[in-house]
């Protein structure tokens, strides 16, 4: 939230460099306030898991969240009881005509499928153009930021010869951008992908500012520089146990799987796993609804345009 300070204050242009939000008594006295509207395409398989590992992360926040979530088709789920999709989840076209503030597009277990082999690849992009238009800011998460970046840049899918699994450190970049803010200058958090980022691959084919990157598992968080658009690579919604479930699972599925990197205490499965990322998922999120949604999105969505946004931090 804010600091209400008095207009004209000298420390107000410092502060606002820093990307802190300040907010001048004149803009307070006058300023409307309403929930957010977020909307969550959930692809992964496990639905009710997933939904609330993001819910759990957008709560860390003072400012009110109506949250909708959205399926990408109706085909009978394996993982996910018929009765809970029909009584939480949308179609598609009974929220295409309304505007959100916000939508989030989960990852996908589909690292080894090419875009095209995608049952619901044609429909997915026609949803993420729909959101240029109806969304003030759209987060991408894992496989779905690897979907972003072929519809928004043409950027052809690159795979990992290995599958990356584990809990790798990051060094931030622009220490003032507001996504960033309050991240210690480096941090953990965890991966599951096939997908590869790499740092020069993306700074060499897109405009995007590159915020945050790890030697081994390349680009962590990236932006458009008007903040519509918010790249991560990684899983910061993922529960302690997360991982353990997957890297059991594969095991069980005879992928001989490496053990998830810097996850394990002693790198020895048989021990009990610690969250070590928890803090800068909460702070992520907590920074994209503000700064991205909250900072951005108009007061009346009805009057929702492009023009709207620009790139001034």
């Amino acid at each position: 939230m804010p600091i209400r300070v008095p207009d004209q204050l000298p420390a107000t242009d410092i502060l606002r460099g820093e990307s802190i939000f300040v907010m001048s008594e004149t803009r307070a006295s006058t300023q409307m306030i309403r929930p957010l509207r977020v909307l969550i395409l959930n692809l992964m398989p496990k639905k009710i898991e997933t939904e609330t590992q993001f819910l759990r992360l957008l709560s860390n926040s003072p400012l009110q969240v109506d949250i909708e979530l959205l399926r990408i088709d109706n085909r009978p789920s394996k993982n996910t009881p018929t009765e809970h999709l029909d009584n939480f989840y949308r179609q598609f076209e009974a929220v295409k005509e309304r505007n959100f503030d916000g939508l989030i597009i989960t990852g996908a277990p589909l690292g080894l499928v090419q875009f095209e082999d995608v049952f619901y690849w044609d429909h997915l992009k026609t949803i993420m153009s729909w959101a240029k238009e109806h969304v003030t800011s759209t987060l991408y998460v894992c496989w779905a930021a690897q979907a972003g970046l072929k519809l928004l840049y043409d950027l052809p899918k690159r795979t990992r010869k290995e599958k990356l699994s584990g809990v790798y450190s990051h060094e931030t970049h622009n220490a003032y951008h507001p996504l960033l803010r309050g991240f210690d200058d480096c941090f953990l958090a965890p991966h599951s992908r096939y997908a590869d980022f790499s740092p020069s691959y993306l700074e060499e084919n897109t405009d995007l500012d590159i915020l945050a990157t790890s030697k081994e598992a390349g680009v962590y968080l990236a932006a458009t520089q008007d903040k519509r658009n918010v790249f991560v690579t990684g899983h910061p919604e993922y529960e302690s146990h997360t991982l353990h479930t997957e890297y059991v699972r594969d095991c069980g599925e005879g992928m001989d799987p490496q053990v998830p990197v810097n996850y394990y205490p002693d790198n020895n499965p048989s021990n009990e796993p610690h969250a070590t990322w928890r803090s800068h998922g909460h702070l992520l999120f907590s920074n994209w609804l503000n700064y991205c949604v909250y900072q951005q999105t108009p007061y009346d969505l009805d009057q929702f345009s492009e023009k709207n946004f620009t790139t001034d931090e």
